[in-house]
């Protein structure tokens, strides 16, 4: 493995690099190219400079893979900094700190990304290619012009306006999505997402609306029993599970029925709904006491403002992270996910995991209504969303259950169901959103098991040379 000089010099060495390419390209080229190219050559001074310090990094897939991958990494890191930091700043100041973000970022990716993961990023930028390229043949078959219709979707979904919808519907999708994620981490198919959040949604409104109480009180209350709610539902199919062997898909499924019939019964005006307007019933409206601030966003020319439970998105993100990598909890979730019969025989009470899984699962599940239900609607009415529980199965599919990766199809999804209203004006079929979608989930799941599959043998293969190289040398 080559030498390598000390960290601060290399970061300090690529960070002036990419910085100052950057400046002083974006006098001649647009900022986007100016600070791909600087942030390319601060990655050269990052290879030139260090060595990547991941056990596989003498591997010939490693040199092969992981630099351009890396690369890649980097230049889309600087690039989204800086048209997060342009919202703030002048072009040229916003797009020099995104070069030195992502001359940063250089150095931490190429020294500490393992092969796995990038095979991973291979596995979902090759789907992504798949489905652009399938959804770019239906367009051109119905008599679409692709690069028109991609055009203007870009164009759409990245209005200020727009943009704040994309990320308050992500918001929603990514809590979902995590729920869907903790019980496919046990190898669970927790379907009934759908029907426990809107059955959490719908008593936390009632209870949220019945009592004005003091604030931050008040909206702790709403988000407990939505909390509540969610894991009641879901650990009736976990109970069934572990003392009946009942399949939670078939038990998810029905509780779903049940709580859309429950959820019909309850919004009744003899019940717990009022006349909200003419043709729309709903709970009693919360007080402003249970409501969440949103978070202004004028400072990217927006008139509406994201919701403020973004905050509690996040947290939740960050939490999961932390208890599947961080606690032992953690580990025997994800150990009984990969093989009940070894997780029992190490201790762990499978039974047990099964249950406190799908009851965790489903109080994450409480919480997706809630930032829709304090930040803009304040009751539960027939207009309420539904269908996110369906859509999270599809997120943390496209996410391999990963926090991050869950995020970011969270928002790609987003992007794709808002930028695609303006097809429809334009005279194109916005259902060309949905073939993207479905496409881009079906690439990644099988792309990703190709690429997961031939990494295995790959590292087997190295095993194997591995160990021959040790018996040659002890003979």
């Amino acid at each position: 493995m080559r030498t390598s000089t000390s960290p601060t010099v290399a970061v300090g060495a690529a960070a002036v690099l990419g910085t100052g390419a950057t400046a002083l390209l974006d006098l001649g080229l647009l900022a986007p190219a100016a600070l791909a190219i600087g942030v390319a050559l601060a990655f050269a001074a990052v290879v030139l400079l260090s060595a990547p310090t991941t056990a596989d990094a003498g591997s010939r897939i490693h040199r092969a893979l992981v630099t351009p991958i890396a690369l890649v990494l980097s230049v889309v890191l600087g690039l989204l900094a800086a048209a997060v930091l342009d919202w703030w700043l002048i072009e040229p100041v916003a797009y020099a700190l995104g070069a030195l973000i992502g001359s940063a970022g250089a150095f931490l990716v190429y020294r500490r990304l393992p092969t796995q993961l990038a095979l991973a990023f291979a596995a979902v930028a090759v789907a992504g290619v798949l489905a652009l390229s399938v959804t770019a043949v239906v367009l051109w078959v119905s008599g679409t012009d692709p690069f028109r219709a991609f055009g203007r979707m870009i164009e759409f979904g990245t209005r200020p306006d727009n943009l704040v919808r994309i990320v308050n519907a992500a918001t929603t999708f990514y809590l979902s999505a995590v729920a869907v994620a903790i019980g496919f981490k046990m190898k669970l198919f927790n379907i009934g997402v759908d029907g426990q959040y809107r059955l959490a949604a719908l008593l936390a409104a009632a209870v949220g609306g019945a009592w004005v109480l003091p604030p931050v009180i008040h909206q702790i209350v709403i988000v407990l029993v939505a909390v509540a709610v969610g894991g009641f539902w879901a650990g009736i199919a976990g109970y069934l599970k572990v003392t009946r062997g009942v399949s939670e898909v078939i038990s998810t499924i029905m509780l779903n029925s049940i709580a859309t019939g429950i959820t019909a019964y309850l919004l009744n005006t003899d019940r717990l709904a009022v006349e909200i307007s003419t043709n729309n019933i709903g709970t009693t409206p919360i007080a402003e006491s249970g409501w969440v601030p949103g978070i202004p966003a004028g400072f990217m020319g927006a008139d509406r403002e994201i919701y403020g439970l973004v905050v509690l998105a996040v947290a939740v993100g960050v939490g999961y992270w932390l208890m599947l990598n961080r606690t032992r909890f953690g580990f025997d979730l994800r150990a009984t996910g990969q093989s009940p019969t070894a997780a029992r025989a190490s201790g762990v009470n499978v039974k047990r995991m099964v249950l406190l899984s799908m009851v965790i699962s489903g109080m994450i599940a409480g919480l997706v209504g809630i930032p829709q239900l304090l930040g803009q609607s304040h009751y539960y009415a027939l207009d309420f969303p539904v269908g996110l529980g369906f859509t999270g199965i599809a997120i943390a599919l496209l996410g391999r259950n990963h926090p991050v990766g869950v995020a970011f199809a969270a928002l790609f999804w987003a992007f794709l169901d808002q930028a695609s209203q303006i097809l429809d004006i334009d005279g194109i079929p916005k259902e060309i959103a949905v073939v993207t979608q479905a496409t881009i989930v079906l690439t990644v799941v099988v792309v990703y098991e190709v690429v997961h599959r031939w990494g295995l043998r790959y590292q087997q293969q190295q095993v194997g040379k591995d160990l021959g190289r040790v018996e040659v040398a002890s003979s």
